[in-house]
Order: structure tokens, then sequence, then C-alpha cells
């Protein structure tokens, strides 16, 4: 308790002096940047390069020193910081990954430019020559202004318009942009007339959708023709407007209504949940957190994992997961050369979000599989015994959850080589032996089942005229080697 008490002891000293650091920094700069400013970076500076303040201090333009997730080195970017947390609200999209040695240099000469010698332009406001000034405004806001005359001013463009990963209390979110995680593998956007968060996929797969926020519209209702929906997160809240009179849905925060007061963020995190919080003065207090499971989130065991509700993941084929599971994949089997793959089956999977999925009702287990079976963009399916209901998944195989036997899983799988040099197809079949397990494992298996539903407010869903409710199996333990018979055809 000692040791770690000295160690959280000098991690706090740690933020402290680097938020001291930062912030005396950042006193230093001016509150606007006019035409022929140029300013290279400078290493000299551990952490953070101010460039510009807002007038009140609390947020800065300038380059960041961050780790980067998949490599030893550090990297630089350019963002607006948070000083007194030293959060990153906004960063420039570059156009690739920059050392924190790189020798750039950030210029204003009517629109913002970030560049160096050996690539020329790595990321720029639009190229507009008008720009008189840039301002960091109080709200973390940054803007290209031109001076009109009596002291108006005409906005060329701001930061709120092309968020990063993270929208402020105040800031407008429409359809024109997106908010994708720092790790671009989760984007949230407004849609007609709800909000939502994607998984993004390599290989020209369209992104798929794992959690909706549709509007209630209990204040207002969404006009035909009344203009597009925005989003904006305001004083313990999320709503959702098409004017400003009233929103047409609120999404609440913890502190809805509390009347706490403190500057807000809403943020789409590398776990792919989406969670809003605000500064108390010392810390980022969580308001809201969006997805209360993590297995809710497609990846939260990795491709082919499975993902039970006390919290462990497994594997799809019944191995005990160290790093990975299968080797994730990308594209379909459509391409010439590609139709031969493997078949997992497995019994007790199921999708957490499989409102969102697209189904059909068949005639049978084996309906379900041969209609994926024959789709050459179809990567596996999971069907219901209970309600007769196939969904398949049309993108490659991410984290599936751990369900009762009446749900059974059909997955593709890569060859190992590759795809091509053999003229059949290779099918591997996980088949589950359920003569193996007690009554005793079976019904405790079952009440837990049924104690998570209800605990995430989800007792049954209606699938077209049907009603979908718990159908009793025996349990498996996934990562008993009794659990599995291996067949090759």
């Amino acid at each position: 308790m000692a040791a770690a008490a000295k160690v959280l002891s000098f991690l706090t000293a740690s933020f402290l002096l680097v938020h001291l650091v930062t912030t005396v920094a950042a006193s230093s700069v001016g509150h606007e940047i006019r035409r022929g400013f140029s300013a290279g970076h400078d290493t000299s500076y551990s952490q953070f390069q101010p460039l510009l303040a807002d007038p009140t201090g609390v947020f800065s333009l300038g380059f960041l020193r961050a780790a980067a997730s998949d490599s030893d080195s550090d990297q630089l970017n350019l963002v607006v910081l948070h000083l007194a947390s030293s959060t990153a609200l906004w960063h420039a999209a570059l156009a690739r990954p920059l050392l924190w040695e790189a020798p750039v240099s950030l210029s204003f000469n009517g629109s913002l430019v970030l560049s160096d010698a050996e690539t020329g332009i790595l990321w720029s406001t639009p190229a507009i020559d008008a720009g008189d000034r840039l301002v960091l405004l109080n709200s973390s806001n940054l803007q290209v202004q031109k001076l009109a005359a009596m002291t108006a001013v005409v906005v060329l463009w701001e930061s709120f318009d092309f968020p990063a990963n993270t929208l402020v209390q105040g800031q407008n979110f429409t359809s024109a942009a997106d908010v994708k995680s720092t790790d671009q593998r989760f984007s949230m956007r407004v849609e007609e007339s709800y909000l939502a968060l994607y998984m993004e996929l390599p290989g020209g797969t369209p992104p798929v959708m794992y959690w909706r926020h549709a509007a209630m519209e209990a204040k207002a209702e969404i006009v035909a023709g009344g203009g597009p929906i925005y989003a904006q997160v305001g004083e313990g809240f999320l709503g959702m407007y098409q004017n400003e009179s009233a929103p047409v849905d609120v999404l609440p925060f913890k502190s809805f209504n509390l009347g706490i007061r403190g500057f807000r963020r809403l943020t789409l995190e590398s776990d792919g949940n989406l969670r809003a919080y605000y500064w108390n003065g010392t810390i980022w207090a969580k308001d809201l957190e969006a997805i209360a499971d993590r297995c809710d989130i497609p990846t939260s065991c990795g491709a082919y994992g499975l993902c039970d509700y006390s919290g462990g993941c497994g594997c799809l084929d019944g191995a005990r997961k160290a790093d990975r599971c299968l080797p994730a994949a990308s594209g379909d089997f459509c391409a010439a050369g590609a139709n031969e793959f493997g078949i997992l089956r497995r019994k007790g999977v199921d999708l957490a979000n499989k409102v969102l999925a697209a189904n059909e009702k068949v005639g049978s287990l084996e309906e379900c599989e041969a209609s994926c079976e024959r789709n050459c963009s179809c990567w596996g399916a999971i069907y219901n015994n209970a309600s007769g209901y196939c969904y398949r998944l049309d993108y490659p195989i991410q984290s599936l959850v751990a369900a009762d036997e009446s749900k059974e899983g059909y997955f593709k799988l890569r060859p190992s080589g590759g795809g091509g040099g053999r003229s059949r197809k290779v099918k591997v079949a996980f088949l589950a032996v359920g003569s193996l397990v007690l009554v005793g494992t079976t019904t405790a298996a079952v009440v837990a089942y049924g104690v998570r539903r209800r605990r995430r407010g989800v007792t049954a869903r209606v699938e077209g005229s049907m009603v979908e409710g718990l159908t009793p199996g025996p349990y498996k333990d996934l990562n008993s080697a009794s659990f599995r018979s291996i067949e090759l055809s």
C-alpha cells in the first residue's frame, strides 16, 4: 500500500508539473495570429509548444507530443488543448503521421497551413486569401476571421465544423461532419432522425452500426422539409434539434437537472464507447456512458472473439484467448479465387445489437446457412431456433456474445494460406456436445443470462410477429476441451 501511494504521489506530482509548465508557457503567447505569422516546431518543449491562447487562458493551440498506439516513437499533432487537464479537444487531420522531431512549421497568410520542407502541405484550412486573423475563442473554437467595416467580423473557417473525436459544450454537430475515435476504428454521425455509432472496417466494407439513439420527439416534432437535424452538448444533456426553439430529443447525462456547472465534452473513445464528462476544476467527472456493457461493442474481444457478460473473453473456436483468436480479415468472397473458405459452426452465440442487423425469417438452420454460403458478401449468419429468424453478417466476423443454445452461428474463415490453390472448400465444424453438462449448471447459466437481459432493460424483443424470449439450453464451459468436436470434410 505504501509503494502504491508513492507511485500515485509521483504520478500526481508529474501531472501537476507538466500542467504547470504547459500553463506558464501558454500564458506567454498572444490571443490572435495575424497575416505573415510563421512558427517552426521547437523540440525543446517536452510535451506541448503553445502558439495561440484563448482570452481566458483555459485553452491553447499548439504542437502536442502524444504516444502512438502502434509505435514506440512519440508523434506530433496540431491541437487545441484544455490546459488544466492536458486533454486535446480538437486536432488537425494530418495527411500522414508525424514524429515529434519532425521539422514542421505553422504559417498564416489568409489561411492556416501546416507544412514541412520535404512533403509540403500536411494540413491546411481552405485556400482562402481573405482571412485577416486567427483567434481561439473561450469555447475552444478556432476561427479564421475577416475583419469587415464597423468592427464586424466574418467567420471564414472554424474548427467546430471539423470535429475530431470530441464535441464540446455549445458546438453544433451536423450531418456534414462525423466524429471519429483517435484510432479511426469508430465513428459517430447524425442521420435524419437519430444519432448513431459505427464500426469502421477496412477493404471498402461499409461501416456497421452498433448503437443508435432515435429522437423521441417528446418536446418537438421533426417537421418534414423543416431543415436538417443537428446535435449539441448542453448543460447536462445531449440535445437533438431541428431549430433553436425546442429539442426534438434530449439524452440526459447523470448531472441532468442537478445544476452542476462545468465545461462539458462528449468523446468517442478508442474502445468504441461514447462518454460525456464535465470539468469539476480538478478532474473530468464522467457524466454519461452510452453503452453500459462492453460486450455490446462489436470489437470488445477482437475478431472471432466471444464476450460473456461476466466480463471475460473467449474465442468462437473454443480456444483460450491470449492475444487474439482467429486472424482478422477484410473484404468479401466475391473476387476471383476468393471463393474458398472454411466453416466454423458454434452453438450458444448471438449478436449484441441484432435489432440493428439485417434479418429474415427462414424455415430452418440449414436454410439460414445456405443463404449465407451462396452469398459471396456474407461472412456468417446466426439462426434463432426459437423465432426462426436468420441474421446475416455482411462484414468480417467481429466479437459476438455468449447466449443460450437456441442461437446457432455459422461463420466463414479465410484459408490460412490466403486463398487459392485448392479446388474445393475446406469445412471445419465445431459441434456442441450437450450431454456432458450438469443440469444445475444449465439452470445457473439461464438465470444469469436472464438477469443480465433484465439489467439492460430488455426482457423480450419483438421480431416481426414473433416475441423472442429465453429458450433454456445446456450451458457449456467455453474453455473446456469437452465442449467441441471437430469434423473435416
